[in-house]
This record gives C-alpha cells, sequence and structure tokens, in this order.
C-alpha cells in the first residue's frame, strides 16, 4: 500500500503523483475528496476537456457490467495520447473492486483510474483491494484540523491579497471545517465582501460567514426531533443558501441519532434515567439543545432510533451513488424522520 497522509499530499502531488495510474481518494469529507481529486486530475497529463479522453462514471453504472471498467481503461483516445477513467460515488462495488484488482497487478500505460469514494471502513472490500498493492495510491481526506484550516485561511487570504486580524481568524476558525468546499466558499465570500479593506476584522466575519461546521447542522436536526416540517424546510433552505454542502445534514443527523440509540439502549439496559444518560454522554450537547435531546429520549425507543438511523445511512450510501438526487434524497429522508417525530411528540 501508498498511503498519503494529509500532511503529505501537497508533497505527493509535486514530487511523486506522475509515478502512479491507479488513485483511491476517499475519506467522510466529501468536499476534500473532490478538490484532491481535481488536484490529481490536472496533473495526469490528460486534457480535462476532452470528452474522448476522460470518461466519467458513477460506481453505480458499473453494476451488472463486470467488464465495463476495463475496456474504458483499454480503449484508445480518439486522437491518441493518455486518457482518464474518472469514478465517482464508489463504495464497495465488485465490478469495481474485481477491475481495481486485476489492473494493480498490471498498471495500465495508457490510461490512468482515479476513484472517489466515502468514508471506506478498514477491512472493507475496495479499501482491502487498494491497499494491497504499492502500485495504488491511497488518499485518505478527513475533516480538516486547526493546522489544515489555517493552511486554506492563508492561502485565501494570499490569493485575495489581503490579511486578517488575530480575533477574526480565531472567529473564522470556529465557523469552518465541516467540509472543504463549504469552508472554502466561505473564505472566498468572505473576502469578496472585504475587497478594498485594509484587514478583514471580526464584524467582517461575523456579518458575512455562515457557519461551515457541523454546528451549523443543529437547526436542521432540531426540527426533525421537534416534529416541525415547516421548521426543516425553512432551515434546510439556508443551509442550500449558503452553499453548505446538503450531505452534512444526513451526516450530522445520522450521528445525533446514533448517540439517542447508544442513550436509550443505557436507559433500557441499566435502567438509568436521563439525567444520568445526559450527564455521562451528553457533554458535548449544547446546553440549549439538551431540553429537546431528553425529551426525544422519553418518546423514542432505541428499536426506533436505530431504524431512523438505519434509514439515514441507506440514503447516505444512495447519495453517494446518485449525486444529482442528493438534495431530494436528504430532504424526504429528513422529511420523513421529522414526521415520526412529530407523532411521538403529540403521544408524550
Amino acid at each position: 500500500m501508498v498511503e498519503i497522509k494529509s500532511h503529505e499530499f501537497d508533497g505527493f502531488l509535486q514530487k511523486s503523483v506522475k509515478h502512479y495510474r491507479l488513485f483511491i481518494v476517499y475519506g467522510p469529507d466529501r468536499g476534500l475528496v473532490s478538490e484532491r481529486a481535481t488536484q490529481i486530475a490536472g496533473l495526469t497529463g490528460v486534457d480535462l476537456e476532452d470528452g474522448f479522453a476522460v470518461t466519467r462514471l458513477e460506481a453505480a453504472d458499473l453494476q451488472g457490467q463486470p467488464g465495463r471498467l476495463l475496456d474504458e481503461i483499454n480503449a484508445l483516445g480518439l486522437f491518441g495520447g493518455d486518457r482518464l477513467v474518472w469514478v465517482k460515488g464508489a463504495a464497495n462495488e465488485k465490478p469495481l473492486v474485481d477491475g481495481l484488482q486485476i489492473l494493480s497487478a498490471d498498471p495500465p500505460i495508457g490510461s490512468h483510474l482515479l476513484i472517489e469514494a466515502g468514508d471506506l471502513k478498514k477491512g472493507s472490500a475496495l479499501r482491502k483491494a487498494g491497499e494491497t498493492p504499492r502500485s495504488v495510491a491511497m488518499i485518505a481526506c478527513y475533516q480538516d484540523d486547526g493546522r489544515a484550516l489555517n493552511a486554506l485561511i492563508d492561502q485565501e487570504l494570499a490569493a485575495a491579497g489581503q490579511r486578517i486580524t488575530p480575533d477574526a481568524r480565531e472567529l473564522l476558525l470556529s465557523l469552518i471545517g465541516g467540509d472543504r468546499i463549504a469552508s472554502r466558499n466561505e473564505l472566498q465570500k468572505l473576502l469578496l465582501y472585504c475587497r478594498g479593506e485594509e484587514l478583514v476584522d471580526e464584524r467582517h466575519v461575523s456579518e458575512i460567514i455562515g457557519d461551515a461546521s457541523a454546528i451549523s447542522t443543529d437547526e436542521v436536526i432540531d426540527c426533525v426531533l421537534q416534529g416541525d416540517p415547516d421548521g426543516l424546510l425553512h432551515a434546510v433552505q439556508k443551509i442550500i443558501t449558503s452553499k453548505t454542502a446538503v450531505f452534512l445534514l444526513l451526516q450530522s443527523a445520522l450521528k445525533q441519532f446514533q448517540l439517542l440509540e447508544i442513550m436509550r439502549l443505557e436507559m433500557d439496559e441499566r435502567n438509568s434515567q436521563v439525567a444520568s444518560v445526559m450527564q455521562t454522554y451528553g457533554r458535548g450537547i449544547h446546553f440549549r439543545r439538551k431540553p429537546l435531546v431528553e425529551k426525544t429520549l422519553r418518546n423514542w425507543n432505541s428499536y426506533d432510533l436505530n431504524r431512523e438511523a438505519s434509514r439515514m445511512s441507506a440514503a447516505i450510501l444512495q447519495s453517494r451513488q446518485r449525486q444529482s438526487l442528493e438534495d431530494n434524497l436528504v430532504l424526504q429522508t429528513l422529511l420523513a424522520t421529522t414526521l415520526q417525530a412529530a407523532k411521538r411528540n403529540r403521544r408524550g
């Protein structure tokens, strides 16, 4: 396996990317996955605007066509030169895994394979297929830490020729980080707003930037737990308007329901009270949200919480396979859970 860690990626682009033909870019930060895959694609030497040289596929397109990946890799460009096969929305599709195993044993000479995948768990089929041979470059993409966020801020400031005060930077760091593309969008919006200003200060950040961190999803999740469909639609529209990646809503809702399930199981198995469970598991929950979480724990059982979490997990997978339907899948899934919460709240 050739694993490229986050802090090694820039050096990999500069020195080593040209030595590989097979790439898997994966992780929970889909914005970062997309950004890094695009950077790799730009260094393959393939003209990305040439439809004859670049084949773009969804992983789901390979289902039922076990030989298609190899056919695309081995196809000749109309005008010669290298080709790029770019597969998005990958999980552990068997045709993709099987094709990668064949290609990694005998890497192609005139083509590149670039795979964008979600959060591949250790031991999953696609990750195992990429980790075993040394001919595959594996690039993991996790949410930016403080060091990476500071580097991103510096990069955008340098490009815009602007400076920022220490207090404004600190505030900015608290508002970005959920997704690389969302964070970059927020930074570019801020710097456009401050064009012509000598310094970006706290006032500018407070006035213009949206919360692109996981906290920005709390309003949506609270509407789900309250059983408030109108509030949900309004909150989701705010997220879309802010250009925050919509799939983050499902990820955050899934984490919330998984935590609720753990807490409810603790109550059932140890006959614990809500207050006791909140004291143990609820330390990271904002104090204003705790009454709503406590109410949810009283009104839901662990089985139903698990069912909703499974529904969200399935929707996340579907959104990876059909990214064009992502907004509708997110809204329909959250709305279904909201209506379930409304029923329980009326009975509670």
